[in-house]
């Protein structure tokens, strides 16, 4: 049987080549209940066009941020409350997820925009650190008992000496 896209059936290998899959995805998928392609003599696989549709579907709601569990729960919902719950943690959870990683983001644009050659004596880094250990932004380091190192309770660097700065490395 040669085999398409245009209704005809095929095999494991064509249907996983055709994503560009390996084909242990889809038995992996199908062991879980997301696909069901039809067995012929020998017991092979073949899959329809529906099941290429639901390799897409499956593929796209990966793409999408949805573990494989969240995918099965979408398929297999029993109607649309069912399925729109999935979709409502799926969102909030993606939400979650922006917002640390613009989290991040704010963190690594001040940190490149930062004029203070050691991150952790600029005011503002300071201050996101205070707020995040929920005390008091210390106005002076020293005072507030923590050197000026990023790497709190890691031993200072040792002093370097060369030939234009001296011993102990550049000034600063």
């Amino acid at each position: 049987m040669k085999s398409s896209v245009d209704g005809t059936s095929m095999s494991i290998g064509e249907a996983a080549a055709h994503f560009g899959l390996a084909t242990h995805v889809l038995r992996h998928w199908e062991s879980m209940g997301l696909l069901a392609p039809v067995r012929i003599a020998g017991d092979r696989r073949r899959y329809t066009t529906g099941d290429l549709y639901r390799i897409a579907i499956i593929l796209r709601a990966k793409d999408g941020g949805f573990g494989l569990d969240e995918i099965h729960a979408m398929l297999t919902a029993p109607g649309p409350a069912e399925r729109r719950a999935v979709l409502h943690r799926q969102r909030a959870e993606l939400v979650r997820r922006i917002t640390e990683a613009q989290a991040s983001l704010d963190l690594i644009d001040c940190a490149l925009n930062c004029e203070h050659d050691e991150l952790a004596t600029c005011p503002n880094f300071r201050a996101e650190i205070a707020a995040r250990a929920r005390l008091a932004v210390p106005g002076d380091l020293a005072a507030a008992g923590m050197p000026p190192r990023l790497a709190d309770g890691m031993p200072p660097r040792p002093a370097v000496s060369d030939s234009q700065n001296g011993p102990g490395g550049p000034s600063v």
